[in-house]
């Protein structure tokens, strides 16, 4: 069996607006398979705050409400998230959505992989490893 997933807020924008991409393909084949897709807060509000129409909203919210989410006291998580952001930028990085240190800290703290379609993520795993939360 594959490994769990986390997918990026931008592979679900593509994802959805018929985009066709690597990662898209993966998530598409992950979703097929009924392989774990995992969610967390800030993903799903990113990604429902964006649709404009209350049918597809809806349908949108209870297709991640489906979804495993990775829940945690929300507190622990921004100061997590504070943290990677932080030390990102002790090392002359600037990230330029906090939310990702968000979504990477739930990756992190969870062990699960995150696909993506944004650089910054690229930074964050390149210099934040797990031991470092």
């Amino acid at each position: 069996m594959r490994e769990g997933l986390l997918f990026d807020t931008s592979v679900w924008i593509d994802f959805f607006q018929g985009t066709k991409a690597e990662e898209v393909n993966l998530l598409t084949l992950y979703l097929q398979e009924d392989l774990p897709v995992y969610s967390c807060p800030v993903i799903i509000q990113e990604v429902l705050q964006g649709i404009k129409s209350d049918l597809q909203f809806k349908k949108v919210k209870d297709s991640f409400l489906a979804l495993p989410v990775l829940i945690e006291d929300p507190v622990e998580a921004a100061i997590g998230a504070a943290e990677i952001y932080r030390k990102l930028r002790n090392k002359g990085i600037t990230i330029r959505k906090s939310n990702d240190c968000l979504i990477a800290w739930y990756a992190l703290k969870n062990s699960i992989k995150v696909i993506h379609r944004d650089r910054d993520f690229d930074l964050i795993f390149k210099n934040i490893k797990q031991t470092d939360i």
